[in-house]
């Protein structure tokens, strides 16, 4: 089956200027992408060093600030973090407030999340890159008794809480949860923890290796296959969507050339909407 389309960066360079990235989401949904997606990072070394994303100074909005955003201008597209880093993040605070954007969308998050890897960012706002993956695991399971249990309670090593709750609970039971992340570490996070993987940047070698990887992963753990989601190294063409359905993507979500002004990205996401590149539209 030929897998959706998603857009990435609706929050940063051009889609920092929020008249520019309603127009982009409103045309993505009219389009028949199935989901628009905002990355994270809170700061960005200066220098730049590497393996940081972007120059310190690249527009950058707030992923939950900017799809809140989006939400009030779309009706219909699906709209996902890609990808919170969560050992950064207050797990309570978080719950809240993407409990806060699924109910404000009507039922539309798609919670992207990972361990993260820039560790200037990690030490600047206080988080220790050592065990950040246990932290990551600790934070979600925390975060989903806060979103579904009657008596929201968690004991662990990094978050401790009991006797409080948090209303509204989001709309959607549950949540759906996509993992990212090529480390082992990060596909079995996936494998036992979520409901879907993101990978980046992957050609479609690396994709097939990696999804391989990733069944043998939830096979292991007795779970169905996950909704796999990749941003492939260049923006697709027909036979690049077809050759990725093969393998098993289910969605695509493609990233524009950054730094590009807003007309050259109205120009890209028109020319590579789903009916032009084959790929199966939004249901």
């Amino acid at each position: 089956m030929a897998p959706t389309l998603g857009l990435f960066a609706v929050n940063m360079y051009a889609c920092a200027e929020p008249q520019v990235a309603a127009r982009i989401a409103a045309l993505a949904e009219d389009l028949g992408y199935d989901s628009v997606w905002a990355g994270d990072h809170v700061v960005l070394p200066r220098p730049r060093v590497e393996p940081s994303p972007a120059e310190p100074d690249a527009p950058f909005l707030d992923p939950l600030v900017a799809l809140a955003h989006l939400a009030g201008r779309t009706e219909r597209i699906a709209l996902g973090t890609g990808v919170v880093v969560l050992p950064q993040r207050n797990p309570l605070v978080l719950a809240k407030q993407l409990a806060s954007l699924d109910v404000l969308s009507g039922g539309r998050l798609v919670f992207g999340m990972a361990a993260g890897y820039l560790e200037p960012e990690m030490r600047a706002v206080g988080v220790s890159p050592e065990g950040r993956g246990a932290r990551a695991d600790e934070h979600l399971a925390a975060m989903r008794s806060l979103w579904y249990d009657d008596e929201p309670t968690f004991h662990g090593r990094h978050v401790d809480f009991g006797g409080v709750d948090a209303h509204p609970r989001p709309v959607q039971r549950p949540i759906p949860v996509v993992a990212g992340g090529h480390s082992p570490a990060a596909l079995r996070r996936a494998a036992r923890h979520a409901d879907g993987w993101y990978g980046w940047m992957l050609g479609r070698r690396a994709a097939a290796e990696t999804i391989g990887r990733l069944r043998a992963l939830t096979d292991e753990a007795g779970r169905d296959p996950l909704h796999v989601s990749i941003s492939p190294p260049r923006p697709p063409d027909a036979g690049f969507v077809r050759e990725y359905g093969e393998l098993g993507v289910d969605r695509l979500i493609i990233v524009p050339p950054m730094g590009v002004p807003a007309s050259e990205l109205e120009r890209f996401v028109t020319d590579h909407a789903p009916h032009r590149l084959g790929a199966r539209p939004a249901s």
